[in-house]
């Protein structure tokens, strides 16, 4: 490998991680795996990173930023008020599992955060994200049919975080994306009757 920028290093690092985390298991996700799988060697590891954890720190705070980033850009005009939330919501739904192996890699970044003390806060922090990009999603897509929620939006951006969180495990167990879309289409009529014109 040529000369890097670190920070282009740690892009790599970062992706090489997420890649092991959804192929492996986190269990066997170490320095040297991590290096091996970014095809560097393992000093350039801690030429980046302080430590594994440093580095889950990122990975979780940049593939959450990225969430929230194109979350709002999802939502796409068309139609009636369900027909834009459905297809808005299908939008999201493919920033969620496309790659499936980055979703698989953050539930178990998930479950290893809330077991291990000094990452707790990392889940908290990760939820607050998704809440975050929800709300994005729910502000643009009011903004965008001239409506206004009648539930609270924070009720409203959990409700979503909740569904599309939930249906994201079932999908990693199935792969069934017909299933995935009849469920999402049920959530957008349910939205759709949550909205008032203004």
């Amino acid at each position: 490998m040529g000369r890097l920028a670190v920070a282009d290093r740690r892009a790599l690092l970062l992706a090489a991680a997420s890649r092991i985390i959804a192929r492996d298991g986190i269990a066997e996700m170490t320095t040297r795996a991590i290096a091996n799988e970014a095809g560097m060697p393992q000093g350039a590891f801690h030429y980046c990173f302080r430590s594994k954890d440093e580095l889950l720190v990122e990975l979780m705070r940049a593939t959450v930023d990225d969430l929230v980033t194109r979350s709002s850009a999802a939502v796409t005009m068309s139609g009636d008020l369900y027909e834009t939330i459905r297809i808005s919501l299908r939008g999201l739904w493919e920033n969620v599992v496309d790659p499936a192996d980055k979703q698989l890699a953050l539930y178990e970044l998930t479950t290893y955060a809330m077991r291990n003390r000094d990452l707790a806060a990392l889940a908290e922090s990760q939820y607050h994200g998704y809440t975050l990009a929800a709300t994005g999603f729910l502000e643009a897509v009011a903004e965008s049919t001239h409506i206004d929620w009648t539930v609270p939006v924070p009720t409203l951006a959990r409700l979503l975080v909740s569904v599309v969180d939930g249906l994201g495990l079932n999908w990693l167990a199935d792969r069934d994306d017909n299933a995935a879309h009849a469920v999402l289409d049920t959530f957008a009529r349910q939205l759709a009757g949550c909205a008032i014109s203004r």
